[in-house]
């Protein structure tokens, strides 16, 4: 197939041989299937920042910081070069996460290079030769949804105590290869030392997890991984063979009245003191509040209304109607009504001695002359 743009510089430099196919494209990253040397290897090629479709990525990149000062100066003020590099450093989030989850034993492919926006890295196989399947793709039996929820949630575990937190963790972003769960897509990797949304993003992994298996193990659906791993991180109890239960409840912290009475007491005391060696009166003692006693509320008579009065905002149409309803009908109310005999009145005439009113004569309005 055509070699794309982005991975040209790898194909001069023999980094890669041939670029087979398309494997798959994702949120923020363009996969390909290459072949380097004798082995097939995968090349993920990053998305712009304008392509790319990940959700609330501050989320993700609170805390993120670069090696270099003058950048991270630059990325708290967002200028044009700051926003350069918080692309270049969301694009290489994936690389140290890699680097590090691998060196502390959990199952993600083996990274081999990074070159200009490009990540080579191993392929995982379905053991026949060619890409293996994602979870979501598969169809499973509960013996085999029991072993690998248990093994992706010890990974989750490991991967806590290494210092990280997907932040993007489910059955599309696992891979099941020959040797079980590998863990894959890390951009969004957060560190909870730094990010404050690191406890939310990983009970969301979590949860992930627990709802996708409880189609074959329904008992998941009331356990509470993701809160007590939690827990147990924040108290340093956690060790990558913790064994978790799923049961964990929130431990209210009771106020202790005595101990803050006793702080009232000890200044108090300290304040006596200091005015007897100033030698100034004692303090006063407290005056006692004067008890308010709230006077009944007094009860309000509800006005009768007759049926001459009529009730506020009350509109032309619905009081005709009301007062229409409280008499006869209309139909009656004509009939009974007395009929009266009308007769065409003589034109009136009016007296001679009433004065008569003076016509005012309009002036004839004046026609524009040529001079004018």
């Amino acid at each position: 197939m055509r070699v794309p743009p982005s991975l040209v510089p790898l194909v001069e430099e023999g980094v890669i041989d041939e670029v087979i196919r398309p494997l798959m494209s994702g949120k923020e990253a363009q996969v390909y299937l290459v072949r380097s040397g004798t082995e097939q290897r995968v090349a993920k090629v990053y998305k712009e920042s304008t392509n790319r479709s990940f959700k609330h990525r501050s989320d993700y990149t609170e805390g993120r910081k670069t090696r270099s000062s003058r950048g991270q100066r630059a990325m708290d003020k967002r200028s044009k070069y700051g926003r350069q590099q918080a692309e270049a450093a969301w694009r290489t989030a994936e690389v140290d996460a890699i680097y590090r989850l691998h060196g502390a034993g959990v199952r993600v492919p083996e990274p081999f290079e990074f070159h200009e926006n490009v990540l080579v890295m191993e392929l995982i196989d379905d053991g026949n030769g060619g890409p293996a399947p994602r979870l979501v793709d598969i169809e499973l039996e509960r013996r085999d949804a029991r072993g690998f929820f248990d093994f992706l949630l010890q990974e989750v575990v490991k991967m806590l105590c290494a210092g990280l937190v997907h932040g993007d963790l489910s059955d599309f972003n696992v891979l099941i290869g020959p040797d079980g769960p590998v863990i894959i897509d890390f951009p969004q990797v957060v560190d909870p030392a730094f990010n404050r949304n690191a406890r939310k993003l990983l009970i969301r992994d979590v949860d992930n997890l627990t709802s996708f298996f409880s189609r074959w193990l329904p008992k998941l659906r009331r356990t509470k991984y993701g809160p007590e791993m939690w827990a147990l991180y924040e108290k340093g109890e956690l060790r990558p063979d913790s064994q978790l239960t799923g049961k964990w409840n929130p431990k209210l912290k009771k106020a202790n009245a005595m101990s803050l009475l006793d702080e009232i007491e000890e200044m108090e005391r300290e304040n006596r003191e200091k005015r007897e060696r100033l030698g100034l009166p004692p303090p006063r003692p407290a005056r006692k509040p004067v008890e308010f006693v709230k006077p009944p509320p007094a009860r309000k008579e509800k006005k009768k209304l007759s049926s001459d009065d009529e009730p506020r905002g009350e509109s032309k149409r619905s009081r005709r109607r009301r007062r229409g309803r409280s008499g006869p009908p209309r139909d009656e109310q004509r009939r009974d009504a007395p009929r009266v005999e009308t007769r065409a009145s003589p034109p009136s005439t009016a007296s001679s001695d009433a004065p008569k009113k003076k016509r005012r004569r309009r002036r004839p309005r004046k026609k524009p002359t040529s001079d004018s």
